[in-house]
């Protein structure tokens, strides 16, 4: 299971897992608008990291960033960490 503190969004937590494959799955938001969020995590569930990245990243809401593009954040950050980058 993995942990990302987000910045910037009403969501202070997205937390995810990441099978053998690379899918995204078991997606919970900590705070935020529940409704929207439940629905970002229900859409992306069982998608590959590298599939879901350039779909949520760069999306805006306020501070210059929002709930998807922070789940984008935390996917790359993953991935950094599994290879050894960060």
């Amino acid at each position: 299971m993995e942990i990302f503190h987000t910045a910037g969004t009403c969501s202070r937590q997205i937390i995810f897992r990441v099978d053998e494959e690379e899918r995204v799955t078991n997606i919970k938001f900590v705070g935020g608008c529940s409704g929207n969020l439940q629905g970002i995590a229900r859409l992306v569930d069982g998608q590959k990291i590298d599939d879901v990245v350039p779909k949520l990243q760069g999306i805006i809401c306020r501070s210059g960033t929002s709930c998807p593009d922070q789940l984008a954040k935390a996917l790359i950050k993953y991935k950094k960490k599994k290879n050894g980058e960060e």
